[in-house]
């Protein structure tokens, strides 16, 4: 049998823990795992776990990419929090409150440059809107239709909020231009508890009650495609033709790709299944955290998307 050296002219690294920073094809003996690993291209996507939030809480939202997350509201077993945390690909520092505390609320935006609105205690929730900076939240002006269990796509000066709950689930879908919020057409199948990603002119709602998918274009929704496993309470990441759909009803892990026209199921989930999550970035390189197991989490995962280098063990099979 040919041995390695042989075969690269090299002899396998023998170390007491991962490398910080391999290259593509490094091969490794990890002596403290007893385990032999290498850095290779992934056909599929898949979770890593992260640092967690200083605070544990379900029901938040969420913004921002990987690298660059905010961590926004929610509840917790001390009651509904304001608590905003930054995410910067390695460990989450608190930041300024949220000037109305609340859960179940909706963001968009960037870390430095983020939205919140809506959310709040039932029965009928609340229009309340914040901007942020990266350090402090300020309100501005109010949705139109007060609500909670809704999502949020967009930027800070073009944001867009559909669906959710207010005396009735809704499809109510509002823009927002970086001052005031203006009514838009509606959802065709009003919901709550529902996921979104992509942009103002370019949006995407997906989940709720049942598994049912729609497309904006800035003017209109259009029905594309369900998720394969129907659910509710999840989070989203992405934009319209590559979204990533993950976590929701049943504390489960399930993780779905869309490409603009259809959805498919990654063999892997969350290593940590929850409801009621958040989470940011791209289909490529996405940032689950918090949510429900039940309890309230503090978990953080990172998706690396297929194609990725990615570490893997291997083995004799």
């Amino acid at each position: 049998m040919a041995e390695y050296i042989n075969i690269k002219g090299q002899n396998i690294e023998v170390v007491a823990s991962d490398p910080a920073n391999p290259t593509l094809g490094q091969i490794w003996y990890n002596s403290t795992s007893n385990t032999l690993k290498g850095l290779g291209v992934s056909s599929v996507g898949s979770w890593a776990t992260g640092n967690n939030m200083n605070t544990a809480r379900a029901s938040l939202a969420g913004t921002g990419t990987q690298t660059a997350a905010v961590a926004i509201a929610g509840e917790n077993p001390g009651g509904d929090t304001g608590a905003t945390e930054n995410y910067d690909g390695t460990s989450w520092s608190p930041s300024g409150s949220l000037v109305t505390t609340r859960k179940n609320l909706a963001a968009a935006g960037t870390q430095t440059a983020a939205l919140a609105f809506g959310g709040g205690p039932p029965p009928l929730g609340l229009n309340n809107t914040e901007e942020y900076n990266g350090t402090s939240w300020t309100a501005s002006n109010p949705l139109n239709t007060a609500r909670r269990e809704f999502a949020g796509a967009g930027i800070q000066t073009a944001a867009l909020g559909f669906g959710g709950l207010n005396t009735a689930n809704t499809g109510a879908t509002e823009e927002y231009d970086g001052n005031s919020w203006t009514n838009s057409n509606s959802l065709n199948t009003a919901r709550n508890i529902l996921a979104g990603a992509g942009i103002q002119t370019a949006a995407l709602a997906f989940g709720g009650p049942t598994g049912q998918t729609e497309e904006y274009n800035g003017t209109t929704w259009t029905n594309s495609n369900s998720l394969n496993t129907a659910r509710a309470s999840l989070a989203g990441a992405g934009i319209q033709t590559a979204a990533l759909g993950f976590g929701g009803d049943g504390f489960t892990g399930a993780t779905e790709l869309y490409d603009g026209t259809s959805w498919t199921s990654n063999p892997t989930g969350l290593n940590t299944g929850r409801s009621g999550l958040a989470g940011g970035g791209l289909q490529t390189a996405a940032l689950a955290f918090g949510g429900n197991l039940p309890g309230a989490s503090n978990a953080t995962e990172e998706w690396l998307g297929a194609g990725s280098p990615q570490t893997k063990t291997i083995t004799a099979s």
